[in-house]
Order: C-alpha cells, then sequence, then structure tokens
C-alpha cells in the first residue's frame, strides 16, 4: 500500500490545566528569601516593607546583589498581630494555609488565627511581570495555550511531540522544569481527555505536582470526590446537592439525567449530568480578545470626597493612566468609559459613558471618568475606586479619539467643575 494512502489513527485527547502555586507569594519569596519557610500573607499596604527598604538605602552590601529586599531582616517585617484595619487576603503561603488561613479572608481575623504571620503588600505590577514570563516558556514548547488569568492556563498537548507519552507527563515534566529553571518558580498540571477533568487533576498533588487521568480513571479517581469539585458547582448549587444525599461526583453521576434537568433546569441539569461522567469538548482557545479593561483599588482606610480629595486625586489619576497603560501595551484601544466605586456601606455605584472615538489615552480616559465620577452622590465615604475602558478594538483598526477632541471632553465637564481634577492635568 503507497504511504500517502494509509490512514493514520488519530491522537488521543490530552488537554492539560496548569496552576501556579501560591503564586503571588512564591514571587515575594523569591524577593524575600529570608521568609521561606514561615507563615506570610499577601494583602495590605506597603508602608512596613518601604521603611525596611528605606534604611537599606544606604547599606552598599544589600545594595550590590541587585535585591536589597533580601537584606531586610525578618523582625523588621509587618506582623498580623498588629494589623488594623478591614484588608483582605490575596493569598497565604503553604506554612500560612496550615494556620487555617486563606484567600479573601479579612487580615483582622487571620490575625487572630495566627497572629505571628508575616505580612507582605499586594505588588501586581511583578505578578504581571512573571505572569508573562512563564506564559512565554510555555509558548515556546507547546503554542496551543488558553490563558485562564495571571496564574493558571489549559495547554493542548494532543499533537505536541512528547504529549503523548505516559498520558502528557513527559512533557508536563519538562514544562514544569523549565518555568522553574528560568524564574524558579513551581507549578502543578494536571493532564486528562479534556478542560474539565484536567483542572481537577491540577489539584491532585499540588504543590509542584502531576498527575494524569486517562478516560477509564473516572471512576476511581473522579466519583469519590465531593461535587464541589467540578468547576462550576459553587456552594449554593451544591448545598441543593447535598439536599437531596448527592454529595460526590459519583453519586451526581447515578442520578438519572431527566431528574437533575427537573431539579436544575433544561441547561444546568444537562451540564451537571455531563461533568459527572467526565464528558467536556469545549476546545482550547488560542485567541481570546478581552471585552473590556480595568483596573481599582481598596483603600487602607475609608476616604472621604471632599476632605481626602488629593489623596483621592492622585489614586484616580495613577488608575486612569495603569489603565491607558495596559491598552497601549497589549494594542487595544476603547470608546466606553466606566468608574465603579464602593461605599462605605459596601453598596456598589458604577457609571460609565461613550465616547465618539476609541482611545487609549490616559487623559482622555481621566476626562471621561470625571464625567462619569460627576453622576455619582458622594456623600457616603469610599472604600474601593476603580476604573474600567470597554467597547475594545485593536489598535489601528477603529477611529481614534482626535487630538482636539481631548479639549472638547474636558470643556463639557468645566460647567459644573470636576471632581479630583482640579490641577492635576
Amino acid at each position: 500500500m503507497n504511504s500517502d494512502n494509509r490512514t493514520h489513527p488519530q491522537p488521543i485527547r490530552r488537554i492539560a490545566h496548569l496552576d501556579m502555586d501560591a503564586f503571588y507569594a512564591s514571587v515575594e519569596l523569591l524577593r524575600y528569601p529570608q521568609l521561606k519557610g514561615l507563615p506570610v500573607v499577601i494583602g495590605g499596604g506597603r508602608s512596613a516593607v518601604q521603611a525596611a527598604l528605606d534604611a537599606l538605602a544606604d547599606d552598599p552590601e544589600a545594595q550590590a546583589g541587585g535585591n536589597p529586599r533580601a537584606h531586610i531582616p525578618v523582625e523588621a517585617f509587618a506582623r498580623l498581630k498588629d494589623y488594623v484595619g478591614r484588608g483582605v487576603i490575596t493569598t497565604a503561603t503553604y506554612p500560612a494555609r496550615q494556620f487555617g488561613i486563606g484567600s479573601a479572608m479579612g487580615l483582622m481575623k487571620a490575625a487572630k488565627l495566627c497572629p505571628q504571620a508575616i505580612q507582605l503588600p499586594v505588588d501586581f505590577e511583578e505578578y504581571r511581570r512573571f505572569s508573562r514570563q512563564f506564559k512565554q516558556i510555555i509558548l515556546s514548547i507547546a503554542p496551543q495555550m488558553e490563558n485562564r488569568g495571571v496564574d493558571e492556563v489549559y495547554i493542548d498537548f494532543t499533537e505536541v511531540p512528547g504529549g503523548q507519552r505516559e498520558g502528557g507527563r513527559v512533557l508536563a515534566r519538562l514544562i514544569q522544569k523549565s518555568i522553574f529553571d528560568a524564574t524558579g518558580l513551581t507549578c502543578s498540571i494536571g493532564v486528562a481527555p479534556n478542560k474539565l477533568l484536567a483542572k481537577m487533576a491540577s489539584e491532585f498533588n499540588k504543590p509542584n505536582g502531576i498527575a494524569i487521568v486517562h478516560d477509564d480513571d473516572l471512576q476511581t479517581m473522579i466519583w469519590p470526590l465531593a461535587c464541589r469539585k467540578i468547576n462550576g458547582i459553587g456552594p449554593k448549587a451544591d448545598s441543593r446537592l447535598q439536599s437531596h444525599g448527592i454529595h460526590t461526583i459519583g453519586e451526581l453521576a447515578a442520578k438519572d439525567e431527566q431528574w437533575l434537568i427537573d431539579h436544575f433546569g433544561p441547561s444546568t441539569g444537562a451540564w451537571m449530568h455531563r461533568a459527572a461522567w467526565g464528558r467536556d469538548d469545549r476546545p482550547v482557545v488560542t485567541e481570546s480578545e478581552p471585552v473590556s479593561m480595568s483596573r481599582e483599588t481598596t483603600f487602607e482606610r475609608d476616604l472621604h470626597a471632599v476632605r481626602d480629595r488629593a489623596e483621592l486625586g492622585a489614586i484616580f489619576t495613577r488608575l486612569c493612566q495603569q489603565v491607558a497603560s495596559d491598552l497601549q501595551r497589549k494594542g487595544y484601544v476603547g470608546k466606553t468609559i466606566g468608574i465603579k466605586l464602593r461605599f462605605d456601606d459596601f453598596k456598589i455605584a458604577t457609571r460609565d459613558q461613550t465616547l465618539a472615538w476609541h482611545t487609549a489615552d490616559a487623559k482622555t480616559i481621566r476626562d471621561a471618568a470625571g464625567q462619569c465620577l460627576k453622576r455619582v452622590p458622594l456623600q457616603r465615604r469610599l472604600r474601593l475606586l476603580g476604573v474600567r475602558v470597554g467597547s475594545l478594538a485593536r489598535e489601528g483598526e477603529a477611529p481614534q479619539l482626535p487630538a482636539g477632541a481631548r479639549h472638547e471632553v474636558r470643556e463639557a465637564a468645566a460647567p459644573h467643575g470636576d471632581i479630583w481634577t482640579g490641577q492635576l492635568f
């Protein structure tokens, strides 16, 4: 038979989910190696660390190595027991997690669980830098990658060299080692027939682990797990399932599909049945156009629109500049400018305005966001401020705001006075 006419069997679908281990905390431990093995939480302001860095500014030994943070004495770091405020934890090191501390927990609550824990500030710029770095490493090895956030991705191993060997373990090891050699960071990888199972598998052997799931592993590896392990089943759905005596994925799989549809609706019920049986045909999406870009910050203390005007104005301007920088770096422009406010009673207000042209200009974004701000009553103190740019288009593919129109935008705001702007521009 002519080799051109031979039929080759289709490769078995192998999808990986890669999750960086305690990503923010791990990045911080690279900068502060003296804190390895200690309970550390990431969250809150940066004053204590900055003071310690300032004290080392004239220390030749500290400055010589290129990482003065590594020379900060452990006793100089802020401790949770001294924290006062309403900040929340972004993440924590594994030693801190052993005390029951977790993401989104209030810092004051965490202080009761582990008062000796060290508190470090959040540095999103540094995390994004490492995120770009590890993703470029993955793409150099396996080009079919779906970006799922700053610290996780899906990767299609199916036709990548080594992607079928040992069910994908060989390629997973290569990616793990390449990331660690280049960054010093570890990750956990699950490889399975689809995204649903790969996501679950990446949790099996954390940290720095690899887990392989095949089709015939469903009953032994997946069905004994709690229903909450299925990505998409949240606390409310899980509570409803438990009220019907369904605690594990195996018990969910044992339910008739029509029964699930009757109790959870046609869409959710059918999806639950498919998920319990490990069925997921979603592709790895390599190109995903963002709908919007935003920046927001939660204040260490509630700020007043009048008495804290200068501080709010500086924060507001910085957020607009950061969003503009994000747009420019990623090659996008937008035309819908919006703001988000959270007040001291936790109520949220949003406003937006659509411009006539797309833009990625910081001053134009600032002017339009300032107009949105004027439409919100500001009697209550603020605990969060955010700026968003939507209706995105690729730069060069949409008409941009002419230079002369910036003056028109500012003029439109002038009659009533522009909140928090004044002389900032």
